[in-house]
């Protein structure tokens, strides 16, 4: 981040967001085929949350657009099966539903392989269903593969750096599926963004703007399974469906990177065979709309359990377990995750101050480098305006504060004082 784009947003307390109207009639998004600096990219999709598609020069030279895919730009099973054929994966089943979702099951990858060539040999039709393996951790379970480099526009990735910390688990997935696989109609994990490149193959996306999705709501209040389905026609049953703009209709092609903002639900289908990489991501311009997100959540549990509240003494701390059951995070460790992303950028803020090294891991040593002290200050700055959001939050105040890992008061003067401190140093204010 260089220096006019830290002065245009460092005084921001809420993320402007403008109207999405521009979206709702247009079947286009920005294409960007040239070299772009990370500052305008800031500037012009992640600060707006507008989508946008990236060119195949920026895959190029990954290894695994050489070594996965073939002459004829298929997938290279040979290969495919020298490097991973004992691996446990998880497939999914398109042809089955449970919960608005797909059921799943884990195999060899060797047998998914083995299904995927007999599924094209039979015209892309099996008795087994239409089998899509999804969300697999590749790059956790192989990290000296090193098949691929997250661009530097999608380098800002609080959401892995927490869980890398923690070693844990990731948001780095791997898909391979055959033609007519799918994902049904949703949003990303905590309402994060989203980028996905074809490492060969061919996808449909389909994408509803931030709001659009209320209308697409049956009488029960639930989103639909596939957006496709002419039961969305059904007034009866979807009363509001007209009123929902068109989706934006996007053919990504082999080497092509989309980039999905937060919050813009989709339906995604494969048109070829196609292997492509997925990482979810969070940031300071994004994680206003995560902590909203999560304070849906909660009052959704509540709503559920409201009839309990005046017999259980733990009532409200129930109400995390299960927001956490239901989406993988709690009040509690939302505090934890804020402590580590405000600790890392603290440090290296501190380092460039004395001059003294940066003792953390290389990739990350070498990712906040790159992003420089502007982008550390705007992270931290937008910690400090999440952790007042949870002293003023009721719900947060209920918690049992002597577990927590973050002390709220002390952090934000710790942050006033390091952000205080680099500029008096003028790290923030060089040319």
């Amino acid at each position: 981040m260089d220096r006019e784009a830290y002065r245009n947003c460092c005084s921001l307390v809420k993320i402007p967001r403008q109207s999405y109207e521009q979206f709702w009639s247009s079947h286009f998004v920005d294409y960007i085929d040239k070299e772009l600096n990370y500052s305008k990219f800031f500037k012009k999709y992640l600060l707006p949350n507008y989508p946008c598609m990236f060119s195949r020069r920026f895959t190029e030279e990954w290894k695994c657009r050489k070594q996965w895919v073939t002459e004829e730009g298929r997938p290279n099973f040979q290969k495919l099966l020298q490097e991973f054929a004992e691996t446990p994966v998880p497939v999914a089943n398109c042809n089955a539903k449970e919960y608005n979702a797909n059921p799943k099951q884990v195999m060899p990858f060797k047998e998914f392989i083995h299904y995927w060539k007999e599924y094209i040999q039979n015209g892309h039709s099996s008795p087994k269903g239409c089998l899509y393996l999804k969300d697999w951790h590749m790059s956790r379970d192989f990290p000296e593969h090193n098949v691929y480099t997250t661009p530097v526009f999608f380098s800002s990735d609080w959401l892995n750096e927490y869980w890398d910390t923690l070693e844990v688990d990731d948001y780095r997935f791997v898909y391979m599926g055959p033609k007519g696989s799918w994902t049904p109609f949703h949003a990303d994990v905590f309402r994060s963004y989203s980028w996905s490149a074809n490492i060969c193959g061919r996808k449909k996306w389909l994408l509803y703007p931030p709001g659009q999705e209320e209308f697409l709501r049956d009488t029960h209040g639930n989103l639909p399974y596939d957006v496709t389905s002419s039961e969305l026609r059904d007034r009866g049953l979807f009363p509001n469906y007209e009123e929902a703009c068109q989706p934006l209709e996007i053919i990504q092609e082999a080497g092509e990177i989309i980039f999905v903002p937060s919050g813009w639900h989709h339906q995604v289908y494969n048109l070829e065979d196609t292997i492509s990489i997925n990482h979810n991501w969070l940031n300071g311009c994004n994680i206003d709309i995560m902590w909203q997100f999560l304070q849906n959540e909660l009052s959704s549990v509540q709503k559920e359990i409201d009839e309990w509240r005046n017999t259980m003494d733990s009532w409200h701390q129930h109400c995390q377990v299960i927001m956490k059951a239901c989406s993988g995070i709690d009040y509690g460790e939302f505090a934890s995750f804020l402590k580590i992303i405000a600790d890392n950028r603290m440090a290296l803020l501190n380092a460039c101050s004395t001059g003294d090294s940066y003792d953390y891991p290389q990739h990350l040593s070498e990712t906040l480098a790159t992003l420089g002290p502007y982008h550390a200050a705007f992270d931290l700055q937008r910690v400090a305006h999440i952790i007042e959001c949870l002293l003023c939050n009721e719900d947060y105040k209920r918690l049992d504060h002597s577990a927590l890992t973050l002390q709220p008061e002390a952090m934000l003067q710790q942050i006033r004082d390091t952000i205080q401190s680099t500029r008096g140093q003028h790290l923030l204010y060089q040319e």
